[in-house]
């Protein structure tokens, strides 16, 4: 990554003065995230993706999970406390969170939404989740994500 190439997420952190390693790997559009880990060294359980759900109520809500891993969906309504939650159209994340597929993070969204990370990720000192950029990666404690975010942690897969 070059020295001065900071991405929106960065920013953020870098204003509310957390703590994080940033990572940048060159990126392919067929990369799984189990891929990017590997890349990263690390554990695809200590990488995480972030996905955008809709509930019943027209409520959108943001769930990061481990990238071998998938959401359940009942599990992730329980969280939000809707009756269901599904995925939204790929071609609706651009629109609605100014991230690509592959490049969302859940800081510095558009908007913020309620967000949820997954529990498994407070057994870790740090996890990975998307700078906010395709090839960009950041590193931090799951507790500074969560306070950043404004966000918990629930049970998610």
């Amino acid at each position: 990554m070059k020295a001065n190439e900071r991405t929106n997420v960065m920013r953020v952190l870098d204003q509310k003065k957390i703590a994080y390693e940033p990572h940048s790997y060159e990126p392919d559009a067929t990369m799984t995230g189990e891929e990017i880990a590997g890349i990263l060294g690390e554990d695809p359980l200590k990488v995480f993706k972030t996905l955008v759900t809709q509930g019943k109520s027209g409520q959108y809500y943001v769930f990061v999970v481990p990238v071998g891993a998938e959401l359940d969906l009942k599990k992730a309504a329980s969280a939000a406390g809707e009756k269901a939650v599904a995925m939204i159209k790929q071609k609706e994340l651009l629109p609605l969170t100014g991230y690509v597929h592959g490049g969302c993070s859940p800081i510095g969204m558009k908007k913020q939404f309620k967000t949820f990370i997954d529990a498994s990720a407070e057994e870790y000192e740090k996890m990975f989740v998307s700078a906010g950029k395709v090839g960009f990666q950041i590193e931090l404690a799951p507790a500074d994500l969560a306070a950043v975010v404004g966000c918990g942690f629930a049970e998610l897969v």
